[in-house]
């Protein structure tokens, strides 16, 4: 009787490998076995070939028999949840058995049995809290479940584990509050972008003002404020030096107003001041960024009846904003180290790299994280924040976006292409953009519509998400003056009502 032997398959499909790397060997030794003689390019071509495809062989060989090792480890995993979680089914059912035999043994089982169940749950528990998020979650409802169709077996989801990263997979930054389970369903929690409140512990004691220069009636009220924060509310107060001159010059009465002399003083504001009142558009409170180095509240005046608003504010609570702001380094290509980088640009609204003076188009180079998202040409780039999507980007076509959205707006400036759309881009994300050697011309950066700055072939952009925003009081909430921002100073959908004499009078 003939028997017919085959060899077995191997689990996990290391077979398969084998034969990879018996096929290389086969591709090696037909190598070995042909002559290749310097005359014949022919046979020196088909080496060549048999080469490349033994290198491939062998790249297939080393990422399948990769991708099996992750297969099994994963299926280890998987096993030992498995029986973590019968032994919890066993350990349940028990108990439920004891507990049908009488009322005494009911009783008894309940002092002893569910201690230890819960010992071994909170073992667990605290095992993922450590972690990360795990789902071994029992499912059960009474209610909800049909008995005849489970056959009284307790219903499990697939076991898995949740965490929060921060900055790429080596980072120390956890945030194990963000995603949490509820019977079995993915939650978020509340995010960092819900309205804050801010309550003065002590109250404040400096401020300073900044004004719209070249205007008669923000000097004025300038004037008015000074007066009434002093006398009233008996405050320390800083103006720019201009305004100083301005308020000496109107009366000497203003001999109390304090100012500053150089950039390193300027620098140092943060340090002692509480409040910023700005009094003027926008262009005025994107000074502020200047003092707001790390923290300090702000608080926009553009009404003359500034001192129910200020005594609002400065009595407390009030709802905040924090404008995140963006971080940029200039990194040249002819610097050799470190020291040689240029310093940090903060900016609140947005940084522009364009073509500046030159007729060519951007040819701008773009990174996120180190990995290549396109090559922008046409007019230039913005880089936006979440407060400066109602600015430059908007007019660049792209979208308006909360301000307390955590996000970086790409926006392209006139691309040469029918397909180029914005984005908006994660937070916590790094973006570099790279003039390439072969640019005809060289680019230019401004930040926040000053500092411009040129950029030379090989020189780098690198812009992130700044640790320090800037915190704005708000009139109502967050969400009530962007709607009401838009809606005055965009005349965002504003358009006449149709007359109900237009419509059809259907018949």
């Amino acid at each position: 009787m003939d028997t017919c032997v085959s060899r077995p398959h191997s689990e996990n499909g290391f077979g398969d490998s084998l034969s990879l790397l018996q096929s290389e060997k086969a591709v090696q030794e037909i190598l070995q076995q042909t002559p290749v003689h310097g005359s014949d390019d022919h046979l020196i071509e088909f080496s060549e070939a048999l080469r490349t495809v033994a290198k491939a062989l062998r790249r297939a060989a080393e990422g399948k028999a990769a991708a099996q090792a992750e297969a099994a480890e994963w299926k280890r995993r998987f096993e030992l949840e498995r029986a973590r979680n019968l032994r919890l089914e066993n350990k349940e059912q028990s108990f439920k058995e004891n507990n049908s035999v009488s009322e005494g043994g009911r009783l008894e089982n309940s002092t002893s049995q569910p201690v230890l169940l819960n010992q071994e749950r909170e073992h667990s528990n605290r095992a993922c809290l450590e972690h990360g998020i795990c789902s071994h979650e029992v499912l059960q409802d009474a209610k909800d479940v049909d008995s005849n169709m489970v056959n009284n077996k307790i219903m499990k989801k697939a076991s898995f584990k949740l965490s929060w990263r921060c900055k790429g997979e080596n980072s120390d930054q956890h945030k194990h509050d963000i995603v949490y389970f509820e019977r079995g369903n993915i939650t978020t929690a509340e995010r960092s972008s819900k309205q804050i409140s801010l309550k003065w512990e002590s109250p404040p004691q400096t401020v300073v003002i900044l004004t719209k220069p070249n205007s008669n009636s923000v000097q004025i009220l300038c004037a008015q404020m000074v007066r009434w924060l002093r006398e009233q509310k008996k405050l320390n107060i800083y103006v720019e030096p201009r305004v100083r001159a301005e308020l000496l010059t109107e009366s000497s009465y203003f001999s109390f107003v304090q100012t500053w002399k150089d950039e390193k003083e300027i620098l140092l504001l943060h340090t002692k001041v509480d409040l910023v009142v700005t009094l003027g558009g926008d262009g005025t409170v994107l000074w502020i960024s200047l003092f707001c180095n790390m923290n300090c509240s702000d608080i926009r005046s553009y009404s003359e009846h500034y001192k129910d608003y200020l005594d609002s504010v400065l009595r407390g609570p009030i709802s905040i904003t924090l404008r995140n702001r963006l971080q940029c380094h200039v990194i040249r290509d002819a610097a050799k180290n470190e020291i040689e980088i240029e310093d940090p640009i903060l900016v609140l609204n947005e940084v522009t790299i364009d073509r500046g003076i030159s007729s060519y188009l951007t040819n701008l180079e773009c990174y996120c994280d180190n990995s290549f998202v396109t090559c922008v040409q046409g007019d230039g780039l913005i880089l936006s924040t979440t407060s400066g999507s109602t600015a430059y980007s908007l007019a660049a076509g792209g979208s308006m976006v909360h301000p307390q959205v955590p996000g970086i707006l790409f926006t392209p400036i006139c691309p040469h292409s029918l397909s180029f759309r914005p984005l908006i881009l994660p937070e916590h994300v790094t973006l570099r953009v790279q003039i390439p050697f072969n640019s005809r011309s060289p680019a230019w950066a401004s930040f926040d519509g000053k500092d411009r700055k040129q950029l030379a072939p090989g020189d780098a952009l690198v812009c992130s998400m700044a640790p320090w925003p800037v915190p704005t009081a708000c009139q109502v909430d967050s969400t009530d003056d962007f709607f009401r921002s838009i809606h005055d100073g965009l005349h965002w959908n504003l358009r006449k009502t149709q007359s109900s004499f237009d419509v059809p009078l259907d018949v």
